[in-house]
């Protein structure tokens, strides 16, 4: 007897090529959205998930063509997508640094979230998929909401877990510009130590160093000395949230702008100069070449508002 209409029923998913490789339950929980992860793997557990027929673990990886049987079971409705304002719709289009069959990379915007989310419609991933322009795209890592530069996104599976394996790996080679407060002592500093996310409940997120953190490495390169502040390229050979900003904070010099971690006292005189936002541009960023793809490098100026303030700012 057929399922009641509305009712929800079993469905045979094709694996894809955006999906090859792709665990069995992540590719559950993209098709699955609103579902508790727990009730998702208790579908696993109890063999009711089969892939062309057989029972599979939650770690099996995908296999282009193979077919999943999904049960029965109720989605989250969604409400309609917010769809971003076309002005930053084109904002971002204006900001494309590289695009190619691989990749797309911009020079994200300072204030603009990478996707939606905490109290957020839409950010950059929800705006590129607004163009209609790809069948498949997505946010390779990410950057701070207040931090403006190079962001890469991938247009196919196979390329984001190229970059995935490159952050990963730490062969990914990323630098940013940041203005951290205060005259800078000597020359470089590498700041090595482990970061720990805290999530206080109701409270704010954020980064504390601990030593039951993540391994983090951070190194400062002191390139523009004025009175009040230092410009510092920033090397990173980690991803870790607001690894810069804490690190800037382990070495007693918290970046420009930065209202979460930063030493508000020691910023007036470059609020001064005009300083409105977090002073942290992700300047460029290397894949090295791997099997088919060659090495790719973007980079994005410093934007003009940064700008102005180093010419405003006093040797």
């Amino acid at each position: 007897m057929p399922a009641p209409q509305g009712f929800p029923q079993v469905r045979h998913l094709s694996v894809e090529s955006n999906d090859e490789g792709q665990r069995l339950d992540n590719f559950l929980l993209k098709h699955l959205p609103g579902v508790p992860k727990s009730h998702v793997y208790r579908l696993l557990r109890s063999g009711q998930v089969r892939v062309d027929g057989g029972r599979c673990k939650p770690d099996r990886r995908l296999r282009l063509g193979e077919a999943v049987r999904v049960p029965p079971v109720r989605v989250a409705e969604r409400g309609a997508p917010v769809r971003p304002p076309d002005s930053v719709l084109d904002r971002l289009k204006s900001a494309i640094r590289l695009e190619n069959e691989d990749y797309l990379a911009l020079d994200k915007p300072a204030g603009l979230a990478v996707h939606a989310g905490s109290g957020l419609d839409y950010g950059v991933i929800e705006a590129i998929r607004a163009w209609q322009a790809y069948d498949y795209v997505e946010l390779c890592h990410r950057l701070d909401r207040d931090t403006s530069g190079v962001l890469l996104l991938a247009k196919s599976r196979k390329a984001l877990l190229r970059a995935q394996n490159a952050f990963r790996d730490g062969l990914a080679q990323k630098r940013y510009l940041a203005l951290v407060i205060g005259a800078w002592s000597g020359g470089v500093r590498e700041v090595d130590s482990r970061l720990l996310k805290n999530f206080p409940q109701g409270g704010e997120r954020m980064v504390l160093v601990d030593e039951h953190g993540k391994p983090s490495r951070t190194r400062f390169t002191p390139t523009r000395r004025f009175l009040d502040a230092t410009l510092c390229e920033v090397d990173i050979f980690s991803g870790r949230m607001h690894q810069i900003r804490v690190h800037a904070n382990e070495v007693g010099q918290g970046v420009a702008g930065d209202r979460k971690y930063g030493f508000r006292d020691a910023q007036k005189p470059i609020r001064e100069a005009g300083l409105k936002r977090l002073f942290l541009h992700a300047r460029s960023l290397q894949l090295p070449a791997q099997d088919v793809y060659p090495t790719l490098r973007v980079e994005a100026p410093l934007p003009t508002e940064l700008e102005a303030v180093l010419e405003r700012l006093p040797s």
